[in-house]
């Protein structure tokens, strides 16, 4: 999956999953335009903490 999808599903606005994760706004916000790509690793580690916390 990709950020947009998890958060998407998450139910989550961007600064929401921003605040959530711990991340910049504008991190996330070029993930999801594309402009930069995060690491696998960083997509399956939230992809299953949204899972483990049932948020998704």
């Amino acid at each position: 999956m990709e950020i947009k999808e998890l958060r998407a599903l998450s139910h989550m606005t961007q600064k929401q999953f921003s605040e959530y994760f711990g991340i910049p706004k504008r991190t996330i916000e070029d993930w999801e335009c594309n402009k930069r790509t995060p690491p696998q690793y960083v997509v399956d580690l939230i992809e299953y903490k949204l899972r483990k916390e049932n948020l998704i």
